[in-house]
């Protein structure tokens, strides 16, 4: 088959791959086609979580088909008994050919033993030259596998001058109706949503998925003393999507007691600067095996992740308009950056306007 070919299945993969997203977190999102003779005898995808993965779904649909076919699959076969047993012992099985891989796996219990194990039953496996669309599609994956810690995505709202909200804390609405929908889509997608205390405080908010999407977010609100109101839109909507509240340990235990009573899940942590507390958080959901974290805000939130070094992916929406007042908030607060060489740079950048904002997506660069 020639590498025009190659490719060409190996993007439908990473297609299929796509469906499952939101669907199948912490496991990754896989895409598998089986070709024979220059035809798709079967596809598929991991579509949830515990469910088969995208291997045995196209090994399914391609039956008998699959022997001597070519086989793409956008991420390394596992070799590991799992929830499912090793997709690598039922491509042997179904006596394939050729395995194309779109990139490894990063989980230690496989990182290429899967693709050892198919060469040692006399399978050729082929790692193909990925464009970054492989990798890309695993990456939070790869990141709670390789840190225990989940992927975070930035996300906020700014005037044209570059405001959070006016010098009274003001912010209801910066953005479009337009812009608003892309954030509901992306919460429909994620593990968890998080917040500073001063977000509740100053706009209330519900922070679920509105329509709902493939996953129902967990609410992570920072209160060092638990003092979030029993009146606000959060506890009102327990019925609706889980709430997490993060406190110091020496929040009044009574505060933490009234909030456990009333289905709020209560997450101690030891006392410490800024830093050191959000470090916590993060490890914490990591072991909770939270894979996409959405943070919504505010600018001391956001500013210690940036200083962390731990904010991977970024939504912004700037608004054509103007507020001023230099005691409006900024996105970013932290200590920042001592030189502009230094900044953040993010690569893979999608602009659009959307109801006469612009949205900025991309990804952080590694540094």
């Amino acid at each position: 088959m020639s590498k025009s070919g190659d490719q060409k299945y190996m993007a439908r993969a990473l297609e299929l791959a796509e469906q499952g997203r939101g669907f199948v977190e912490p496991n990754p999102m896989v895409g598998c086609v089986i070709v024979r003779e220059g035809e798709i005898v079967g596809e598929g995808w991991h579509q949830k979580f515990g469910g088969p993965h995208a291997e045995i779904e196209a090994l399914s649909a391609a039956g008998q088909a699959a022997t001597g076919a070519d086989v793409f699959v956008s991420l390394e076969p596992c070799c590991h008994q799992g929830k499912t047993p090793p997709c690598t012992e039922a491509l042997i099985g179904a006596k394939v050919a050729r395995v194309v891989i779109g990139c490894q796996d990063p989980n230690p219990q496989v990182a290429g033993n899967g693709i050892a194990s198919l060469r040692e039953a006399g399978i050729e496996v082929e790692l193909i030259a990925d464009d970054g669309s492989a990798h890309r599609l695993v990456a939070p994956f790869a990141k709670l596998m390789t840190t225990g810690r989940p992927w975070v995505i930035a996300k906020w709202a700014m005037t044209l001058d570059g405001k959070l909200a006016t010098h009274t804390g003001d912010s209801q609405w910066i953005s479009s109706e337009a812009s608003r929908a892309v954030v509901h889509h992306v919460r429909g997608q994620v593990d968890g949503i998080v917040v500073g205390k001063g977000t509740v405080v100053q706009d209330d908010p519900t922070l679920t998925a509105r329509p709902s999407g493939a996953r129902i977010a967990t609410r992570i609100v920072l209160d060092s003393l638990a003092t979030l109101p029993m009146d606000s839109r959060l506890v009102k909507t327990l019925d609706q999507a889980p709430l997490l509240l993060v406190a110091r340990e020496d929040a009044p235990a009574g505060r933490l007691s009234s909030l456990q009573s009333i289905g709020v899940d209560v997450l101690s942590l030891a006392m410490g600067d800024h830093e050191d507390f959000i470090g916590q958080l993060l490890d914490e959901l990591g072991q909770r095996q939270m894979t996409n974290l959405l943070v919504e805000g505010g600018a001391t939130l956001l500013g210690t992740l940036f200083d962390l070094g731990a904010i991977d992916e970024v939504h912004v929406f700037v608004a054509p308009k103007l507020i001023g007042g230099q005691a409006a908030l900024t996105p970013v607060a932290g200590q920042g950056l001592a030189e502009m060489a230094t900044a953040l740079e993010l690569d893979e950048i999608e602009v659009n306007v959307l109801g006469g904002d612009v949205h900025i997506h991309g990804y952080v660069r590694p540094r």
